[in-house]
């Protein structure tokens, strides 16, 4: 593992590392923020999962999330979006391909080679951080939280992994790709035909049909009315209808005049990390 950058940050240090990657068999890359309280006891993680076009970069540089992270004493890291390089399979658009990986497990070629985010950010990213950071990072409180395509899949990751994860966020995240444009485009190409695996990879049906309801994590969504991908792409009101059928704790905040971006992002960072801090509790 390299260390590429690092700056100091609200008295703490933001970094990206690159590393070569064994499940997605190529180098990848990961930014990290460490606030100032790791200087002297581990601290706590969040996960964030950026969106379509997007690298680790967009979240550290946009978000404003190190100074209420610093207050909080949590550790943030931000994996890149899908697999990089030149062997790397791509296709020319926003939506298939390099920075569009969908944090699924591609099972179809020429995708499968590289495109393996859920097990790169589920298993393998924590197992490098566990064996390089496991004096700072204290492993056993954990949460997930993204932004649109990441919004999907830190609800997915989060679902399917109860026992890690203690609290759940999204900002406009795509609730139903089984449904959508999106998901009917990059779904087929990384998964195959068959609807029935799809179904692994969709908030909603996740949510519905879980187990263990009253399990399951508390979740936070906060969605932008002026977000122009709100009704062909994202259906929050599908999370809600689960969530009302099985009486998870899930809670969308509707936001007039707030759109896709960052600027919406960075306005209510404060209070979906707040929320995350919350429910990993205290310090250890």
């Amino acid at each position: 593992m390299e260390k590429i950058d690092e700056h100091r940050s609200f008295g703490g240090v933001q970094r990206r590392y690159t590393h070569a990657s064994k499940v997605c068999n190529c180098d990848m890359t990961f930014a990290l923020y460490l606030p100032p309280l790791a200087d002297t006891r581990r601290v706590p993680v969040v996960y964030w999962l950026s969106g379509l076009t997007c690298t680790d970069e967009n979240f550290v540089n946009k978000a404003g999330a190190q100074r209420v992270a610093a207050e909080l004493g949590i550790a943030i890291v931000a994996p890149d979006t899908s697999p990089r390089g030149d062997d790397v399979a791509d296709e020319d658009s926003y939506d298939m391909g390099k920075g569009a990986g969908f944090y699924v497990n591609a099972t179809e070629e020429p995708w499968a080679t590289h495109y393996q985010m859920y097990d790169y950010v589920v298993k393998e990213l924590p197992s490098l951080l566990a064996d390089e950071f496991g004096t700072t990072l204290d492993l056993s409180r954990e949460a997930i939280f993204g932004h649109s395509m990441g919004g999907h899949g830190a609800l997915v990751i989060g679902l399917r992994n109860i026992d890690r994860f203690a609290a759940i966020s999204a900002f406009s995240p795509i609730c139903a790709p089984t449904e959508v444009p999106w998901g009917h485009k990059a779904f087929p190409k990384y998964i195959g035909d068959d609807k029935q695996d799809w179904y692994a990879y969709d908030a909603s049906y996740l949510l519905a049909n879980a187990d263990n309801p009253e399990a399951l994590p508390p979740i936070r969504v906060e969605q932008g009315l002026a977000d122009n991908f709100l009704d062909e792409q994202l259906h929050p009101h599908r999370l809600e209808e689960a969530a009302d059928k099985v009486g998870a704790n899930v809670t969308v905040h509707r936001r007039e005049g707030y759109d896709h971006s960052y600027f919406f992002i960075a306005s209510f960072m404060e209070d979906h990390l707040r929320f995350l801090a919350e429910h990993m509790g205290g310090e250890s």
